[in-house]
């Protein structure tokens, strides 16, 4: 889930896992830029990480 919205005149987006999580994970475009640059890189932490941490709500 997500929703774009306006911070100080500038678009950001929210990820939610649910419609029910209070906290989701706000950013605007540089940051945007900078995890499409690193995608590949993001996808090799997660993919080589995943079994290390347990969490609820996956």
């Amino acid at each position: 889930m997500h929703t774009i919205g306006e911070y100080k005149g500038n678009a950001v987006i929210t990820l939610k896992r649910n419609e029910d999580d209070n906290y989701g994970f706000t950013f605007g475009l540089a940051k945007a830029k900078l995890i499409l640059d690193h995608l590949e890189e993001i996808r090799a932490f997660y993919e080589g990480n995943k079994d290390k941490n347990r969490k609820k709500n996956e």
